[in-house]
């Protein structure tokens, strides 16, 4: 599919954003927000008898023990109004309020209720919805291809819960959850804006807005972005583009991981170990292919530096368990298509060279090339964060709504998640 400029009548429209660039857990379980209820809730949930009622002295009777102070209401009524109030605003992200039981929370709001089992309720659904503001409503995104660690860590949700109610601002706090970036806020004001009619165009922002809440929040000041949908590949800097190129993809039998990695190397004249997937099609005979064994027994087949080398003249290293990385190839014809999802699943990057020399000295380059028939590695002296991401709706640079191709064809398999029911709907009423 090719790229298509969306608005209703299928013309481009700004979306508010005048730049792209600038700027697996299981969902939480009852121990990740018990641990933040007052210890007296903690005790009549976790025992089945009562508390002893003091301590005895020793003739046997009960010590005089003068009542404790009653602490004021953890979730007081302003901080349950202020939670109501971020539930019913989470239908702007592309989320459904229903899914943290806006009527039982109306009702205690209603009825001016508060105590211990109106916090445990305000917990359970604070900390849902904080979980999916922060790494997204989808839990198993590895089964999509995404294979980037959670932008924030779960397990301390609670302890910043308890302090944002406790400094009043817990508005602020859960907001603050949510991606800043450029991108985030123009496809959510194209989802604001979008007619509930145009069900097809809500539902892919939405996606694509629950894909940006399971990205970093802070992608650094100089990286490499690649959106694989749109087949091109980005080098930032300062939140600006500096450069960018056209690049082929993994195919859809192949398709490439999403990644958040680091460039630590450029290899000039790679040689190339073919990957399982490419020997398992057995086309690489006759090729000026060498064939060995590892030290377990499995095959080993290497294609030396060289004209006709599947990766070309430079290789970009950034050390993943997927073995994916940037490189070159002898198949320049491949750029001209418009639909480039045709490789293994590392990705070919057309003028390689150029990126090369923005990341390196350009000398060191053209020296390290000298010899076509030497590998030689350079290592960076600074690494480069790369992500390889998966968007089919984005913001142009000129600030215009682009929906893009689905080559992987997950934008079904996502809503398909993200709707499914779990978590905050399933919270018992009082």
């Amino acid at each position: 599919m090719s790229s298509s400029h969306v608005t209703s009548t299928g013309s481009r429209s700004s979306v508010g954003s005048r730049s792209f660039l600038r700027s697996p857990p299981r969902r939480h379980q009852l121990r990740h927000w018990l641990a933040g209820l007052p210890l007296v809730a903690v005790a009549v949930l976790t025992f089945n008898g009562p508390a002893p009622a003091g301590m005895s002295n020793e003739a046997g009777a009960p010590a005089a023990v003068a009542p404790p102070a009653q602490p004021a209401p953890h979730w007081s009524a302003d901080n349950l109004r202020a939670l109501l109030s971020l539930v019913e605003q989470s239908a702007a992200e592309g989320l459904d309020p229903a899914y943290y039981q806006p009527s039982t929370l109306r009702q205690l709001v209603d009825a001016g209720r508060v105590g211990e089992d109106v916090d445990q309720v305000a917990y359970r659904t604070a900390l849902a919805l904080a979980h999916d503001y922060a790494d997204g409503r989808v839990a198993d995104k590895q089964a999509l291809g995404w294979y980037m660690a959670a932008p924030a860590d779960p397990e301390k949700l609670g302890v910043q819960l308890d302090h944002a109610l406790a400094d009043g601002r817990l508005a602020e706090w859960m907001r603050g959850l949510l991606p800043s970036h450029p991108q985030y806020l123009a496809l959510k004001a194209a989802y604001r804006s979008t007619a509930p009619q145009d069900g097809a165009l809500r539902d892919r922002l939405r996606a694509n807005l629950e894909r940006w809440r399971w990205m970093p929040r802070d992608l650094g000041q100089r990286y490499i972005y690649v959106n694989v949908p749109s087949y091109r590949l980005q080098l930032v800097s300062d939140g600006a583009e500096e450069a960018s190129f056209n690049v082929v993809v993994g195919a859809p039998e192949t398709p490439t991981p999403q990644l958040a990695v680091r460039a630590q190397s450029i290899v000039a004249n790679p040689s190339w170990v073919l990957p399982p997937s490419v020997l398992k099609e057995g086309r690489w005979g006759g090729r000026g292919f060498s064939v060995s064994r590892r030290s377990d027994g499995s095959l080993m087949v290497r294609q030396a530096p060289g004209p006709r080398n599947a990766l070309g003249r430079i290789k970009i290293d950034m050390p993943n368990a997927h073995a994916i990385y940037l490189h070159d190839t002898p198949n320049k014809a491949a750029f001209k298509r418009e639909e480039r999802a045709l490789s293994h699943g590392c990705i070919r990057v057309q003028n390689i060279e150029e990126l090369a020399a923005l990341i390196e000295d350009s000398g060191k380059i053209e020296e390290a090339l000298a010899d076509p028939t030497q590998t030689r590695t350079l290592q960076l002296d600074q690494s480069i964060p790369v992500y390889l991401a998966y968007f089919t709706v984005e913001a142009s640079q000129d600030g215009m709504l682009t929906e893009l191709g689905d080559p992987y064809d997950r934008d079904t398999a996502l809503l398909a998640r993200l709707d499914k029911p779990g978590g905050g709907e399933n919270l018992a009423a009082l």
